[in-house]
Order: structure tokens, then C-alpha cells, then sequence
């Protein structure tokens, strides 16, 4: 997640995560935190290629240590531990329409609270709220309290529900001032009130704040594709898009069931400045470990405000890919 360039499917990270996220997390559940820690440094330097454009599109055989290293790479998201790092429990308001602050810590191996960040894309860490439906994602990022090491921000929920928060970020190593490898944590918020799950079905279109948002691409489990989104406005392809956390728009995906995370980036080029414009076609590089649905959050910055388009995506086993092209 170093450069706008870089690609691969939040955590976390999306960490990393389709760190990703949203993650984007090849997705398994976590057989114990020590599990989590070794996935993934196993699963770090396949997900870095994958990231920047390596393998993106599986046209080199994979070996079985190459497919478990991608595994690996998908677990982002799916801890509250990993890599020596672990977020602290998360403190924010308990019920609907209550106000108040979100906030948490990273610590690390000795418990002390992580304050030196590496930025990505920007920021030291980037913060995805979702609910276990996929329903309610939020990309934000919270402000750290450099005395502490507490992260918060501004915060009330609209929907009740169980919440996953996922922080994704990048440690910055003393004294050698060297970066560490990016890490997507989670943790579960419980939110009282009534609810009723979303089941998400299968789309590839939406219409957000007067965009109409499209993806192109199939999904398939062990190898790379690329993902193409569109964005239209009253029928005319949107030539405007703007730079937003140093690209041009952003991708993070989440397996349905545990949630896993990659956060990832499109391909091609970082913007060249401020006023750097782009569009209508965004491409992403994907790559996921396994056969099911994934949940897909698009953001993008246009008419100088950040919208987010979601979609829902089902990834197929390569032979019946195979079978159906």
C-alpha cells in the first residue's frame, strides 16, 4: 500500500488485507493469534508483489508454496493480533443515536502504546467500520493523541448491529526509522438496538450522491484478474475524477462469512499533482484465494467530496471459469 500503483486482492488492509479489507485479507479464519502472526509473515512478500503489479494477473504457474503464501496474505483482518501488534479494545458509543468518540490503541510486544506511524497513502493509519452484513462501511481517519497513543474520532451509529473495526497501518520502527511491513487489525463492536440483517445479493452496479458506478471483471478463486469500475453521471462518462489519498480512487474488499480484509490500489500511475484528473475507468488488479462472495467498497473523490460505491461479487473455482469462457 506504499504506491497509488500498487495492487492485489482492506485487512488492515484491506493490513495487511479483497488489508485487502475495506480486504483486498487469501481469506481464512484465524486458528489462534500465534497462527495469525506466522500466516502472515508468510504471506507478506507475495502480497507486496501482488501489490505492485506482480503475478496481478496469474499468468505464471503457481506453485503450492506460491498459493499458500497468498493464503496467507488473506488473513489480514481476521485478528485483533499479528505481526507483534494488537488493537486494543475499541471504546465507543454503545447504542443508536448515541454521541461520543471512537477510540483505541495499538500497543506492541511489550504492551506499550505504538505512537511512530509510517504514512500510507497519506495517512498513518487508515480506520474501516462495517457491519458483520456488509451493510453500514465507513473509510475514516481517526486522529492520534501522540501522548498517549490513542486514536479517536467523532462518532454515533445509525444502525444497530455487530461491527467489525478494522485498523490498517504501519508501524515505523525505532530507532532504525525503517517501516514495517503494513498490518490490518480487527475487533468486534457490539451496537444495541434492533436489527435485521442484510443478506447481499450479487451487483455490479449502484448509483451513489447522483453517480452511476459500475464494475467490470470475474472473480476467480487462485488466480488474477483485473477489475475495471466506471463512473457515469446522467449518462456521460465522469472525466473529473480527483486525487484522493494519493490515487484516484480506492478499493477494499471483504470475504462474506469471516470478513477478511485487503485494502488495494488501482494500477497505473500515482496522480501527478492536485489538480491531476482522471477517469472514467479505474482498474484494480485482484486476486483472491478462494471460491464464494466478496464485498466490494469503491471510493472515489469527485465534485470535491468522497463517495462510495459498493458491490457484491461472487469469485468461481477456475475450472468453472474455464467452463464459462
Amino acid at each position: 500500500m506504499n504506491a497509488a500503483g500498487r495492487l492485489g486482492l482492506y485487512g488492515a488492509g484491506l493490513a495487511a488485507a479483497f488489508a485487502v479489507a475495506f480486504g483486498v485479507a487469501a481469506l481464512v479464519a484465524p486458528r489462534d493469534a500465534a497462527s495469525q502472526s506466522t500466516q502472515h509473515e508468510q504471506g507478506t512478500q507475495q502480497e507486496e508483489k501482488s501489490m505492485n503489479g506482480h503475478d496481478a494477473h496469474g499468468s505464471a504457474p503457481q506453485t503450492g508454496a506460491d498459493q499458500g503464501a497468498q493464503a496467507a496474505a488473506w488473513t489480514a483482518g481476521v485478528s485483533l493480533a499479528a505481526g507483534g501488534y494488537t488493537l486494543d479494545p475499541v471504546s465507543a458509543p454503545a447504542a443508536v443515536g448515541e454521541q461520543g468518540a471512537l477510540s483505541f490503541r495499538i500497543l506492541d510486544s511489550s504492551g506499550t502504546p505504538l505512537t511512530a506511524y509510517a504514512p500510507q497513502h497519506e495517512k498513518d493509519l487508515h480506520l474501516i467500520v462495517v457491519r458483520s452484513d456488509g451493510a453500514q462501511f465507513r473509510h475514516v481517519h481517526p486522529v492520534l493523541d501522540a501522548a498517549t497513543g490513542t486514536w479517536s474520532i467523532p462518532w454515533s451509529w445509525s444502525a444497530a448491529g455487530s461491527y467489525r473495526v478494522f485498523a490498517d497501518f504501519a508501524a515505523l520502527r525505532e530507532p532504525q526509522g525503517t517501516e514495517a511491513d503494513p498490518i490490518t487489525l480487527s475487533r468486534t463492536v457490539e451496537v444495541a438496538g434492533s436489527f435485521a440483517p442484510v443478506v447481499p445479493a450479487t451487483s455490479t452496479r449502484t448509483s451513489v450522491d447522483g453517480f452511476d458506478v459500475s464494475i467490470a471483471g470475474d472473480l476467480v478463486a487462485g488466480s488474477g484478474s483485473e477489475l475495471t469500475v466506471t463512473v457515469r453521471r446522467d449518462g456521460e462518462p465522469v472525466t473529473t475524477l480527483q486525487p484522493y489519498l494519493a490515487a484516484f480512487g480506492h478499493l477494499v474488499a471483504l470475504r462474506e462469512g469471516d470478513l477478511a480484509y485487503l485494502h488495494v490500489h488501482p494500477e497505473g500511475a500515482a496522480p501527478t499533482g492536485p489538480d491531476a484528473t482522471s477517469g472514467p475507468d479505474v482498474r484494480f488488479g485482484a486476486h483472491v484465494p478462494t471460491a464464494g462472495r466478496y464485498l466490494l467498497y469503491f471510493d472515489f473523490l469527485a465534485s470535491g467530496s468522497v463517495h462510495t460505491a459498493a458491490f457484491v461479487l461472487d469469485a468461481h473455482g477456475a475450472e468453472t471459469a474455464t467452463h464459462q469462457h
